[in-house]
């Protein structure tokens, strides 16, 4: 792993490098961080289309020795609101006990070729800690056809905190590579911090 200043410095150079309001992202992410050393992070850009509207955000992700901190920067247009245009920038910081599941989703184009080490074209990573979760609910049925005795609900219930995509198509190789980095360190940081 790389060195703590260098890490810290990488962070600030990919938030710069990513070119949306680093200035306003950069001291959300440090004043979150505060003065824990950084083990990993991932910087990732959306340019989304709404309607008639382009949207840009960011989503920055940094771990730290105890913590998994998020923060996310909107870009709003003018409204009834505010009559110039806006950002909004949240942080949410995890304690990586409260991190309950590390999905990694990996799509490979011809996998009857696929070789360790090629990097997928893209990836999927969700991560959960249970401030946010979905239910799906169906009718409950029994295996009588001719029934029609009311039978309740069935379901379930998934963590979907966070859920991240990125291709090497849309965001290039080094950040489907970063994305597969930062979700090993997460995970191997979850279990260290279990023992």
């Amino acid at each position: 792993m790389a060195k703590t200043s260098t890490t810290t410095q990488g962070l600030r150079a990919a938030i710069e490098r990513s070119g949306y309001y680093p200035a306003l992202v950069a001291e959300a992410v440090e004043s979150a961080v505060g003065g824990e050393p950084v083990r990993s992070f991932l910087v990732h850009q959306e340019t989304t289309f709404d309607a008639n509207e382009v949207r840009r955000h960011v989503t920055v992700l940094v771990l730290t020795g105890n913590r998994f901190i998020v923060s996310h920067t909107d870009e709003q247009n003018a409204d009834s609101t505010s009559p110039s245009p806006y950002a909004t920038t949240s942080t949410e910081s995890v304690k990586l006990e409260k991190i309950s599941s590390v999905v990694v989703s990996r799509v490979v184009s011809d996998p009857e070729t696929y070789t360790p080490g090629r990097l997928p074209r893209e990836v999927v990573l969700t991560i959960g800690w249970g401030a946010v979760s979905r239910i799906d609910l169906e009718p409950a049925a029994c295996g009588d056809p001719n029934c029609d005795a009311d039978h309740g609900y069935t379901g379930s219930s998934t963590a979907d905190d966070l859920s991240l995509r990125v291709s090497e198509a849309g965001d290039g190789p080094e950040t489907v590579a970063q994305a597969l980095a930062f979700a090993q360190a997460l995970s191997e940081a979850i279990a260290d911090n279990a023992r």
